[in-house]
């Protein structure tokens, strides 16, 4: 940290050492890796097949090998925005 202190910058910000260390030797956790690898498959799902939803993206990536569940399929869509291109239309109040 820039010259400052580890144990001063953990005081001011309110955080334990020990959480901090254990992010320095890890900084990219096994479950954000993990999802990271579903959205690669999801997303190279979805730029094959702009047109179908979420749950068929998920049979895809299964098929593809990565293990994904429908509703974890539809979180990681949603937080993305990969939508089907025939999404229904919304109306405008």
């Amino acid at each position: 940290m820039d010259g400052v202190p580890v144990t001063v910058a953990c005081r001011v910000l309110k955080l334990a050492r020990q959480p901090y260390y254990r992010w320095l030797d890890q900084p990219v956790t096994d479950a954000m890796l993990e999802e990271a690898y579903r959205a690669n498959a999801l997303f190279d799902a979805h730029r094959e097949d702009p047109e179908f939803g979420y749950r068929f993206l998920a049979d895809e990536a299964r098929g593809a090998g990565a293990v994904v569940a429908d509703r974890t399929a539809w979180r990681i869509c949603r937080d993305n925005r990969w939508w089907s291109v025939f999404g229904k239309k919304r109306g405008t109040g």
